[in-house]
């Protein structure tokens, strides 16, 4: 039985969580969000008072984390001068994080982990809230060869595909560019959509066109951001995430640092990017990123 501790309760740890504990392992929960943590308590999760209560005696430590500064201080302490996770935890340990950050904070991570002889990957995941409840997510790993199949181990009880993306911080790059390219689509599908409606076409007679068209993608076959189109996506249920729009913008914003750093053109990425910054500004943040299709919908008549 795997002994496993899992810190970051949100829209996805709360489900992995449960995954894991489904597949028969003992799971220590810990979040500062204790009500988060106080929930998973009658599903079975022993619910920790502090980081280093959870990792106690823990084989692996799952991490997943809004943003590269938090991924920082929690497992190198670099905030306020605390102690991070690398040293509270047993020698021995393996580390898991599924947060989507920068490559370069998960690279530091894995050298200071290596330095204390501990095997960390980056492990970001894509697949979103639904993926996480039916344990169907996609896991993109960065990390050794021993360290992808140490992952893969535990992955399997809360993911359907894993990949061994590279080095430490490709897990990060993959998701990267995955999440831009899902960006630009899911833009494009709301324009044409839109334009469609504009024009009198029926949206899912529309789409129902472009699917069995050149237009197909994603976002028309399973997450269609036209409401009263799809009964289980986000777009019929008043928006509710789903992949909240500021998670989005946060994603496409890492595209354009990781573009920058590597001189690379990116010039549909920065305009979807800029999109989601206008669509997040008139209070849109928390609502599902297919929301987009209301900002194409203001102007028309």
């Amino acid at each position: 039985m795997m002994n496993i501790a899992f810190i970051g309760l949100g829209n996805m740890g709360r489900p992995m969580v449960l995954n894991l504990l489904k597949a028969g392992c003992q799971v220590s929960v810990f979040d500062i969000n204790t009500a988060a943590a106080e929930a998973l308590k009658e599903d079975g999760a022993f619910v920790a008072g502090s980081m280093e209560e959870c990792v106690k005696g823990a084989q692996t430590v799952m991490t997943m984390l809004p943003a590269g500064e938090h991924v920082r201080a929690v497992y190198l302490g670099d905030h306020q001068g605390g102690v991070g996770l690398l040293k509270m935890v047993e020698a021995g340990t393996f580390l898991i994080d599924s947060s989507t950050i920068d490559p370069a904070s998960a690279r530091l991570v894995a050298q200071q982990a290596h330095t204390l002889e501990l095997e960390f990957v980056d492990a970001p995941v894509s697949g979103g809230v639904a993926g996480a409840q039916a344990g169907t997510l996609t896991f993109i790993v960065g990390g050794t060869d021993s360290g992808f199949k140490q992952a893969e181990e535990v992955l399997q009880h809360v993911g359907k595909n894993i990949f061994h993306a590279g080095k430490a911080g490709d897990g990060q790059m993959a998701k990267i560019c995955n999440n831009l390219m899902l960006g630009i689509l899911m833009s494009g599908t709301c324009e044409a959509l839109s334009l469609g409606m504009d024009n009198g076409l029926d949206p899912k007679v529309l789409s129902d066109i472009m699917l069995q068209s050149s237009g197909r993608n994603w976002a028309l076959e399973l997450y269609n951001p036209c409401p009263g189109i799809m009964d289980k996506a986000p777009a019929s249920n008043h928006y509710q995430p789903g992949f909240m729009s500021k998670l989005m913008l946060k994603d496409l914003g890492l595209g354009l640092e990781a573009a920058t750093e590597s001189q690379s053109p990116i010039p549909m990425g920065t305009l979807a990017r800029n999109l989601y910054a206008f669509h997040n500004a008139e209070g849109n943040e928390l609502r599902d990123f297919s929301s987009l299709f209301e900002f194409y919908r203001k102007p028309s008549k």
